[in-house]
């Protein structure tokens, strides 16, 4: 029987977005979406040690394919203006 994905809640983000945050935002958008670890990696073309690495925010991780993880999964990030 296949395991059954409990979906995580939207991550509140106070403040500037940091590794902890993003990675909440990224294992939320992947089990709200019913993915295990192993599909998900397997359907944004990264290796499971990535994206377990994303989501924990533990050791560097290509930007890439942090790109390529938020792309697959349709997340958007966005850059703001910088200028007052």
């Amino acid at each position: 029987m296949p395991k059954t994905i409990k979906p995580m809640p939207m991550p509140v983000q106070s403040g500037p977005l940091d590794a902890e945050t993003l990675g909440a935002f990224v294992r939320a958008r992947r089990t709200q979406s019913g993915l295990g670890i192993h599909e998900a990696a397997a359907f944004c073309g990264v290796a499971v040690d990535t994206l377990s690495r994303i989501e924990t925010a533990k050791g560097d991780v290509k930007l890439s394919s942090i790109l390529t993880v938020c792309r697959m999964l349709g997340m958007r990030l966005t850059v703001e203006s910088w200028e007052e």
